[in-house]
């Protein structure tokens, strides 16, 4: 997942991280202990160290928000200037200028936006809480500005004239994003949007900040260690150092990661403690306490219809998908509704085979939710022969990194990395890479934290610290982060083939942020739709199956001895395996969302579980023994960030991620020649160019949906 849509929901996109540098970073020394004035303050200055990479060992919690008021000060200031100027407007006076402003603003929500969301705590949810609405209201103040828009207008309506086809492009986004914002409202429903703005960036905070609370509080704790019998000996370590973590000394803690499902139901054979995990999992944000996000679901779903309806939209959806590649939510509903029956079909298959497993063994009971997975490997094991527990060994995370990730990046786009240790991180569990081209010159910077803990919010995800930008000079800062169990001290941190295959996810927005090669930063990297940037992500996910590469990286961590032939042709025989439930699970989600998106603003408020469980029937996704990917109430796609009416997207990116990966096998392959051809005509461009014909440039021709149903094994 790309956090820059999250990060988009409450912290203004339009400005652009400018290199010119001003004073020194102060040292460390400088900076009293109390709210330090503005001049110690390193946020207020361009970073001095390589790519302008923050200083995060001198950074401090209380230097955040003296740097927003004074970032959305110096802002205002300038959007001011532009749009209080007499000069006629221009392209260079006003749309580059505003391109060009918010330099301070754009570098400490760039860095608290990621620190938040992986290593957050009480000051820095306080900060998040206060700054937020200010940051909704600051986003109005420009985009609401009526002599700034009239300005824009003016240079919208000629931009025929405009010979540079990237100034047309951005012209035509800026345009559009003062229109969606609602510059064409009268003063009346300004006021009102500004109020409906505020209020949803209010709730959508405490939502988050409720679920990342509520994930921590229902982490099941496990009195005697023979309950988690099938669980391997580094699992059941690091589970006693998660509880020694919280003071559960002679306790073990299951810790939840964000979706429904939860890893450790693959291997705990007490029935009993996996009902208990699921449950913990389904209910954790629904405990009448504080951190129940029910209430706060309703109202943002509710304000939510009331901004589209005072926009112009039927529902929230309509106004959503105006600017994606989907358009319309028919669009959306069709290519998810119109693959629930091969979805769901396939998946009851699969129960009956998970059935006879269960009455072979005398079971005595009928499959529930919380025996899928413990049951689905086993008839893995029995159909391919294929254990978990033997695949692991071959995949250490540093060597799948380093010698998986990198080295397919290598081998298609020429790049190199070569770790750094003098840059400084926000957490002891991050490395750092500097990236170079083929030629040897500077790519980017990249950031790794892999890691679960408490402070980090669920899920994985990419973005970056510093954009791409050619008027300001500046390289991308990219980081990925992940939820992977943290070994215990002096084990190695093995992975499952689905964490692999997250780490390529990752990688694939990573690429696709490094590459960016836009003039104008509010259209460079992966500031694209929703529903197109998770392709290159998805397309990335190939090569941790490429031979070649496999090769490299599948190796025994204690022997070095690469993986068996006969293990990885079970494994890849296996790789369509539970194919109806991943997909079931995952459409049960998007329309979940598209549902709670398509209310009319004159509905009312919603029983939250009631609602969930019509919306499900109604879209005959309503298997028991096959619950949501994201349940209503821990959604954090649709109701914290930045996915709202858009959960759809990895869907539609998919049908896009195979039918490009069909041209790469019609042309070669894994080629260097056809990695450069993506990064020149995919990767580099951002969105430049309307994203539809992009694609068509690049595919000669519209995508198709055949060759993701074939993937699935859903044709």
């Amino acid at each position: 997942m790309s956090r820059t849509f999250a990060l988009a929901a409450s912290m203004l996109v339009l400005a652009a991280c400018n290199q010119t540098p001003s004073e020194p970073t102060p040292t460390a020394e400088s900076k009293p202990a109390a709210m330090p004035a503005p001049a110690a303050n390193p946020l207020l200055t361009a970073s001095t160290l390589p790519y302008q990479a923050p200083p995060f060992d001198l950074i401090k919690d209380e230097h955040y928000l003296p740097a927003f008021e004074q970032g959305m000060s110096e802002q205002l200031a300038e959007i001011a200037k532009i749009a209080d100027s007499t000069e006629p407007p221009t392209f260079e006076n006003t749309i580059e200028a505003m391109e060009r402003s918010g330099e301070t603003l754009n570098r400490v929500r760039r860095i608290f936006g990621g620190l938040v969301q992986a290593d957050t705590n009480d000051a820095r949810q306080a900060i998040q809480k206060e700054v937020n609405p200010k940051l909704a209201a600051h986003q109005d103040e420009i985009l609401l500005n009526g002599k700034l828009f009239a300005r824009v207008k003016a240079i919208y309506d000629a931009r025929d004239a405009l010979t540079d086809p990237q100034q047309k492009r951005l012209v035509e986004v800026d345009y559009d994003r003062f229109v969606r914002a609602g510059a064409n409202l009268s003063d009346a429903d300004k006021d009102m949007m500004r109020k409906l703005n505020v209020e949803e960036t209010t709730l959508s905070t405490k939502f988050h900040t409720q679920l990342v609370a509520a994930t921590a509080a229902a982490a099941v704790v496990v009195d005697d260690a023979a309950q988690l019998d099938g669980l391997s000996e580094g699992e059941i370590a690091a589970a006693a150092a998660a509880a020694k973590a919280r003071n559960l000394d002679g306790k073990w803690l299951l810790s939840l990661q964000n979706t429904t499902t939860q890893p450790v139901l693959v291997s705990l054979k007490n029935r009993e403690l996996r009902a208990r995990v699921l449950k913990a999992s389904e209910t954790r944000t629904e405990q009448s306490d504080g951190n129940d996000t029910r209430a706060v679901i309703q109202r943002l779903a509710q304000l939510r219809a009331e901004k589209a309806r005072l926009l112009g939209f039927a529902t929230f959806a309509d106004y959503q998908l105006g600017d994606q590649m989907a358009k319309t939510p028919d669009m959306a509903l069709k290519l998810l509704t119109d693959t629930v029956p091969a979805a769901s079909a396939r998946a009851l298959r699969e129960a009956a085979d998970i059935q006879k497993i269960i009455d072979d063994q005398n079971g005595g009971f009928t499959l529930t939710a919380s025996d899928w997975d413990f049951y689905a490997e086993q008839v893995r094991k029995a159909k391919y022969d294929l254990d978990e527990s033997e695949i692991k060994p071959y995949f250490e995370l540093n060597n799948v990194l380093e010698n998986g990730v990198f080295h397919a990046a290598t081998q298609m786009y020429g790049i190199t990395f070569k770790e750094r240790k003098d840059i400084p991180t926000y957490h002891p569990d991050m490395r750092v890479f500097e990236v170079f081209n083929e030629d040897g010159s500077p790519l980017a910077l990249f950031y790794t934290d892999y890691f679960k803990r408490d402070s980090k919010s669920g899920g994985a995800w990419m973005d970056v610290f510093v954009e791409q930008d050619a008027l300001a000079g500046t390289l991308p800062v990219v980081y990925n982060v992940c939820n992977y169990t943290k070994p215990a001290e002096g084990q190695p941190a093995l992975i499952s083939f689905d964490d692999v295959i997250t780490l390529f996810h990752e990688f694939g927005h990573a690429v696709h942020g490094m590459f960016s090669n836009s003039k104008y930063p509010s259209i460079a990297g992966t500031n694209t739709s929703r529903d197109f940037v998770e392709f290159p992500s998805q397309f990335n996910e190939h090569w941790a199956t490429e031979p070649s590469v496999f090769a490299n990286y599948a190796k025994h961590y204690q022997t070095g001895e690469p993986m068996p032939q006969a293990l990885v042709d079970k494994m890849v025989a296996a790789g369509k395996f539970n194919g109806g439930y991943a997909t079931t699970e995952y459409l049960a989600a998007a329309l979940l969302d598209m549902a709670w998106h398509t209310l009319p603003a004159d509905a009312p408020q919603q029983d939250v579980n009631a609602f969930e469980a019509d919306a499900l029937k109604r879209f005959k996704v309503d298997l028991a023994q096959v619950p949501p990917r994201y349940r209503t109430t821990y959604f954090d796609h649709i109701w914290g960030g930045g996915y709202s009416a858009g959960y759809y997207a990895y869907f539609w990116s998919d049908v896009l991620n195979h039918d490009a990966y069909a041209w790469f096998k019609e042309h070669g392959g894994m080629t260097r020649e056809n990695g450069q051809i993506f990064r020149d005509q995919i990767l580099s461009r951002g969105n430049t160019v309307e994203l539809a014909t992009l694609y068509r440039e690049f595919r000669g021709k519209d995508p198709s949906v055949e060759p993701l149903l074939e993937n699935r094994g859903l044709k």
